[in-house]
């Protein structure tokens, strides 16, 4: 899928090189649609800042001469239109990435950006289920749905997630022949990046039980996982059938199709399994974002400590 056209107002020469960038940003960098959006978004809210701030179009000369108050006076702007910390630390590392190309191309020199302070997006602990949670939300998944097929599909795709630890994303954008047919499966993840991932045979087995109720026929290139008239699942479906299952199970609100992957990763550290191995299932490219689940793992622990150990009844 195409990013979309961003819209905003500048000189021509700032014009041709924010189409620069966003070509370089997904040819060399293989950036995603969905982060070339997102960074079209923050540099398009960041022009049109520039427009009214400054009283006319900004151009290359303009980006130059910005003084560090100029960018602390977009954060303020962008805080007052509600955005949150996290919205903020994102939208300001789009404009260090943006002028980093500028600098490397001799097009701005500016070195006040760097002296202004991102705000520290909220910490973020995933929120996994527990094994029991995780296991009977697998063998509910079937009960939402009155017709067989899209009850396997259901079964199949969340099997997947938790038996996988895939991204939603990841798991509807497989085609027919990346159906499971080993012990280990070709995944694309974000960047592009390929990785492989074991299979476990109770998700090859849901995968092939859903594939043989399939009532459409399927080419190798068509989306792995259907919706009801044929056509691509839509995730918002995923969203929804979570939802009922939540509802239905009495399970919290963070329990989405994401914290399927989650379960997986936690689970996966507390059975013994070392973070290089973890990281490498989950196609982090940092460790230190797959770090986090020690945190997870670790209150866990703390929950039960408290729990269970005689002093802390005291």
């Amino acid at each position: 899928m195409p990013p979309t056209p961003i819209h905003f107002a500048a000189g021509a020469d700032l014009a041709r090189t924010v189409t620069s960038w966003r070509q370089w940003l997904e040819g060399e960098k293989r950036a995603s649609a969905h982060t070339l959006d997102a960074y079209g978004r923050d540099l398009a809210a960041f022009l049109g800042f520039l427009t009214e701030h400054l009283g006319g179009e900004p151009d290359l000369a303009v980006l130059a001469g910005l003084g560090v108050g100029d960018f602390r006076a977009f954060l303020a702007r962008r805080s007052n239109d509600g955005l949150g910390r996290a919205s903020l630390a994102r939208a300001m590392s789009t404009l260090r990435g943006f002028f980093r190309f500028l600098d490397r191309h001799d097009l701005v020199h500016n070195p006040a950006l760097k002296a202004v302070k991102p705000p520290r997006p909220p910490k973020s602990v995933p929120k996994p289920l527990a094994a029991d949670e995780a296991m009977e939300t697998l063998s509910t998944a079937a009960e939402m749905q009155d017709e067989p097929w899209l009850a396997a599909r259901d079964v199949a795709l969340f099997t997947l997630l938790y038996g996988a630890g895939l991204r939603l994303g990841e798991a509807l954008a497989l085609r027919r022949r990346d159906a499971p047919r080993a012990e280990a499966m070709m995944i694309t993840g974000k960047g592009k990046k390929d990785r492989v991932v074991p299979i476990l045979p109770v998700v090859g087995d849901a995968i092939a039980d859903y594939l043989a109720q399939l009532p459409y026929p399927s080419a190798p290139d068509d989306p792995l996982f259907l919706g009801a008239r044929g056509g691509p699942l839509n995730p918002g479906v995923v969203q929804r059938q979570m939802r009922r299952l939540r509802l239905l199970l009495g399970l919290a609100d963070t329990a989405t199709p994401h914290a399927l992957r989650h379960s997986f990763a936690t689970h996966l550290l507390a059975g013994g399994g070392d973070l290089r191995t973890i990281q490498e299932l989950l196609g982090h490219s940092s460790l230190s974002t797959t770090q986090r689940y020690t945190e997870v793992d670790a209150a866990q622990l703390a929950r039960i400590h408290k729990e269970s150990h005689p002093r802390a009844k005291a």
